[in-house]
């Protein structure tokens, strides 16, 4: 598999580093983000009401909303503020833990998290919120495979 996308992941990384930087830390895990990330919970609970047709289940320290229609919510599902709007599927567990790094970002950002996602733009593979949430849990690139082991068999057999 082409793994030229970590050069451009790690650089995309490097520049959200550098534009958090600018911004204010009065706006960063504050009170005034935590406003914010509630604002952002409550419209994620008031569009997951509205169009679930699934289970609402808690988990991850998310509110995942199942039964959404597809044009509700982007790619495989989206992150507000503490919710989780997806599909049929039930998440797995991957998907979990790269969405509670969304909700997380919600926290830290509050009601910047919107703006900046888009500024970071469409491209997972680019997007630094992606990349920070893991982009082998979001299904955007493969599981890199474990290092592969060495048979039994074909050990040395020089030990005593």
């Amino acid at each position: 598999m082409n793994e030229d996308w970590r050069e451009g992941a790690e650089r995309a990384l490097e520049r959200g580093r550098r534009f958090d930087r600018l911004i204010p830390a009065v706006l960063l895990d504050s009170p005034l983000s935590r406003i914010g990330y509630a604002w952002g919970t409550a419209v994620g609970w008031v569009w997951g009401s509205l169009w679930s047709t699934g289970k609402v289940q808690r988990r991850e320290g998310l509110w995942v909303f199942r039964g959404m229609p597809g044009w509700s919510f982007a790619r495989g599902g989206v992150c507000v503020g503490g919710c989780f709007l997806t599909g049929d599927r039930d998440p797995s567990d991957a998907i979990l833990r790269h969405e509670a790094v969304h909700r997380r970002q919600w926290q830290r950002y509050g009601f910047l998290m919107p703006v900046l996602y888009l500024l970071a733009g469409r491209d997972p593979l680019r997007n630094r919120f992606e990349i920070d949430a893991g982009l082998e849990d979001g299904g955007y690139v493969r599981r890199s495979r474990p290092a592969a082991r060495i048979a039994p068999s074909a050990q040395s057999s020089d030990s005593p």
